[in-house]
């Protein structure tokens, strides 16, 4: 079995980090969120990895995966002129996927557990293809299924606006060889993609396998800041507290918290789950929980809570930040006293919440 593991998209919805960093590079508790999806593809036993590229973050995901040896990994790089579909991802990797049975996983999307289970499920079973199903509260942002009265799939929609049920389809789904024909049987969707929703019906409608598992497990799409911010909670509940930077006698730290090396907390009260980057310094401030620091950063008579700071990026003089996902090198400072006015310098697409 391969893997094919979808890196590209323009992640409008996470401007403007994403306006000079791909989305699945946006970090979760200090981590890239794709890093995670590739670790639950090598620990279900699989080895061969094609990821998609998108042209203007090809060579930062380049960067940051390698070869990917050091996820235990082979991977290989498949470039995407453009976002055309899920579908049309699986008929440029043709050539790479082969007649191998495969998972197609969403880079930006996470599933606390891992996939081990359903691929041993998939490959005992084997059906044609078998698609991941949870309940959300508005499914109309998701591909939607429709299940019979004996729960075998009988319909699937992408984004209705007027759902038929309540399950959404998540971000991996698992192909026999079957889907290669699929998608080379549909048309481009009134949006002007090739959609995976409409190569599943297709296998439907010719009565190929199509099998669904719900899953009641935490599953999170990170394309947008409160989902981020959600994941970034979750991940660190199961945080693994240690301190391999230096604090002081002054300093406070409950909980689950784990500080990198070169890292340095001086008089601050730090309560976890929160992760502070390796080189950061902290003095006379407050870190709350689901708090993740990145490396290389100052926070400095400041407080910050539930909230995701990238590398390089300074706090200093700061009262209250909450729910919050600031990019890298970004500096934050009080506005002058005189004249009592807020002073901005953002970029397109930004969202400002300011206190009167």
């Amino acid at each position: 079995m391969k893997a094919l593991v979808l890196s590209g998209g323009a992640g409008t919805r996470l401007r403007p980090i994403t306006h000079t960093s791909a989305k699945q590079l946006v970090p979760v508790a200090n981590k890239p969120v794709l890093f995670y999806g590739l670790e639950s593809i090598a620990a279900a036993g699989i080895r061969d990895t094609g990821i998609i590229v998108a042209p203007d973050t090809a060579d930062e995901i380049r960067a940051a995966v390698g070869d990917g040896s050091r996820f235990g990994l082979d991977v290989t790089y498949i470039p995407q002129h453009a976002p055309l579909g899920l579908a049309h991802a699986v008929l440029i990797a043709r050539e790479f996927l082969g007649d191998d049975d495969f998972v197609m996983y969403l880079g930006d999307n996470f599933i606390v557990g891992g996939i081990t289970d359903l691929v041993e499920e998939f490959r005992t079973a084997r059906p044609d293809a078998q698609i991941l199903l949870t309940k959300v509260p508005d499914p109309r942002a998701f591909g939607v299924a429709e299940l019979d009265i004996d729960g075998r799939v009988a319909r699937l929609e992408e984004k209705p606006a007027h759902p038929r049920s309540d399950l959404a389809l998540v971000g991996v789904y698992l192909f026999s060889p079957a889907v290669h024909e699929a998608v080379r049987a549909i048309t481009p969707s009134a949006r002007g993609e090739l959609e995976i929703t409409h190569a599943l019906q297709w296998l439907i409608d010719e009565r190929r396998t199509v099998t669904s598992t719900i899953i009641s497990g935490y599953w999170k799409d990170t394309g947008n800041v409160a989902d981020m911010l959600e994941v970034n909670r979750s991940v660190l509940e199961i945080l693994t507290p240690a301190n391999e930077g230096t604090v002081d006698a002054a300093t406070e730290i409950i909980g689950r918290v784990r500080i990198g090396g070169g890292a340095t907390v001086r008089g601050s009260r730090i309560v976890g789950p929160a992760v502070i980057g390796a080189g950061t310094v902290v003095e006379n401030s407050y870190i709350g929980p689901s708090t993740s620091i990145a490396e290389n950063c100052r926070v400095t008579d400041s407080e910050i809570e539930y909230s995701i700071v990238l590398s390089g990026s300074s706090l200093h003089g700061v009262g209250r930040v909450e729910a919050s996902l600031i990019g890298r090198n970004v500096e934050i400072t009080p506005a002058p006293a005189i004249p009592a006015a807020h002073r901005l310098v953002l970029g397109d697409h930004s969202k400002v919440q300011i206190s009167s």
